[in-house]
């Protein structure tokens, strides 16, 4: 049986996926898009922030608070896909999916509620 020190340093270790979020409103289709190094930390972190009232996005904060949780959907749009080659850079990659996905939503303006083309999140 392994020790709890033991599933600590493995949970520690275990490698988060990168990748593209959205979070959509059903109500209206608009879009919050996100990426991340650590798509469950950023996806968790985000529904928090609008539970409590304090998403630094004014716009969806607002949205949430008028149309209520249930319309909205977070989802995991696409994840790098990690490869076993010494010239692979996980945030390159991450890059790449970031503009593929900005150019597909376009959340920035009336159709989402992104400001500019940052997207990255810690």
């Amino acid at each position: 049986m392994k020790s709890r020190k033991d599933i600590l340093r493995e949970y520690k270790e275990r490698r988060k996926p990168a990748g593209v979020f959205q979070v959509k409103n059903t109500a209206n289709g608009k879009v919050f898009l996100g990426s991340s190094l650590n798509l469950d930390g950023s996806l968790n972190r985000n529904r928090f922030m609008l539970t409590v009232g304090s998403h630094f996005n004014k716009a969806m904060q607002r949205d949430w608070n008028a149309f209520g949780p249930g319309q909205f959907v977070f989802e995991i749009l696409e994840t790098v896909k990690v490869k076993d080659d010494e010239n692979f850079n996980l945030d390159d990659e991450l890059t790449l999916l970031e503009q593929i996905w900005l150019e597909k939503l376009k959340p920035v303006g009336d159709g989402g509620y992104n400001s500019d083309e940052k997207i990255r999140q810690v």
